[in-house]
């Protein structure tokens, strides 16, 4: 008789579960998972990865496959390496923010003496500007609108020197000039005065200088009118002949001076 030994089934050798492997098992939605021990715990590092490249269980065996070649030793290396490199912050255990804190006060324009003085400082100085800006304008316009005449007034009759300052009446005005081609005022009275027998130096104020000064009501024709940086002839009455300006002609006008000096010689 012949004895058949049944041939008896062995189950096939799988590796020992450990919670590794349930950690892997349970990674069903495609992710990677590694896991060292370091600094006594785990440290777990996931990469992503989309469950449409690989089949779930092919995915299984391959996190199998690696997690058997995985360094445990080097990844706890680097785990203590990121550790020690990390900065260390150490705050005592009673300190304490502070934050620095101030008043601020605001005075208000119209309260504050220093701005509201110096605003009429400025006011002042504006109205002083426009005020002499508008007396300029004023003794420029008398200036300019003073009539003028062409023939001696009759309280001039009988005076040789305006008879002779008539001569000159349109001669232009010329800075420095001393001729009928041109004259400047001090070049003029002293032009007409040479043609009597008087000298005067070319200068206004040293013609002022020169002669004696006599009130207005002493004054007669022929006699000089001056005032600072001008001299002309006094023609009688409110008139006088000069040569007035850069532009103009010599001519009869009215006195244009507010307060002139009378000069005879």
């Amino acid at each position: 008789m012949t004895a058949r030994t049944a041939a008896g089934r062995h189950r096939a050798a799988r590796r020992p579960v450990t919670s590794l492997t349930d950690l892997v098992q349970n990674s069903q939605l495609g992710r990677r998972t590694a896991v060292a021990a370091a600094a006594g715990g785990i440290l777990v590092s996931t990469f992503g990865a989309t469950a449409a490249q690989a089949a779930p269980n092919e995915s299984v065996k391959d996190d199998h496959s690696k997690l058997g070649t995985l360094d445990l030793s080097a990844l706890a290396n680097e785990a203590h390496e990121v550790v020690e490199a990390a900065p260390v912050v150490t705050v005592a255990r009673d300190a304490k923010m502070a934050a620095e804190t101030g008043v601020v006060s605001v005075t208000p324009a119209s309260e504050n003496e220093e701005y509201q003085a110096q605003l009429a400082a400025e006011a002042a100085a504006e109205e002083a500007a426009a005020a002499a800006a508008a007396a300029a304008a004023t003794t420029a316009a008398a200036t300019e609108t003073a009539a003028p005449a062409t023939t001696a007034p009759a309280s001039a009759n009988g005076s040789e020197i305006i008879s002779i300052a008539s001569r000159y009446v349109g001669t232009p005005y010329l800075s420095g000039g001393t001729t009928p081609s041109g004259f400047d005022c001090s070049g003029f009275t002293a032009y007409v005065y040479a043609q009597v027998g008087i000298s005067l130096p070319h200068s206004s104020s040293a013609q002022a200088a020169g002669g004696t000064v006599v009130s207005a009501s002493a004054a007669v024709a022929g006699d000089l009118i001056y005032a600072p940086g001008h001299i002309g002839i006094y023609a009688g009455g409110s008139t006088m002949i000069d040569a007035p300006k850069p532009g103009g002609t010599v001519q009869f006008r009215t006195i244009w001076m507010s307060n002139p000096t009378f000069i005879r010689y």
